[in-house]
């Protein structure tokens, strides 16, 4: 249908060039009686689209995929006392890790509270 409406549209166009076309020429010619121009095809009235019943396809559910938690610094901290067997001193781990000095006493002590390394000697810590 819609093609249809532009057919005849691109059809209307090229005749009204056609017709001043020859408008022009018979100007030249001498002056003939001008013809009408094509009368416009009346627009016919818009049918109202009828919807078709679509069956709905079944929704698949996957599970949301979770983001890994990022690395924290307890998590550093306890990766890098996890490869010394004899253990490390909070010096080492503040020039592994880049951390200042404060943060890693801090660390070391929530390891020790929660139970995941503990002191074999004074300020040498072991992965438990």
């Amino acid at each position: 249908m819609k093609q249809l409406k532009k057919d005849l549209e691109s059809t209307a166009k090229t005749l009204n060039a056609l017709a001043a076309k020859i408008d022009a020429i018979s100007k030249k010619m001498g002056g003939a009686k001008k013809a009408k121009p094509a009368p416009k095809p009346a627009p016919k009235p818009a049918r109202k689209a009828v919807k078709k019943a679509v069956k709905a396809k079944p929704v698949k559910k996957s599970a949301p995929k979770k983001k890994a938690a990022p690395i924290t610094a307890s998590d550093t901290v306890l990766k890098i006392v996890g490869r010394y067997k004899r253990g490390i001193k909070t010096a080492a781990i503040k020039d592994k890790t880049g951390y200042n000095e404060k943060k890693v006493q801090n660390i070391v002590f929530k390891l020790r509270k929660q139970g995941k390394i503990k002191s074999a000697v004074k300020g040498v810590y072991v992965k438990v």
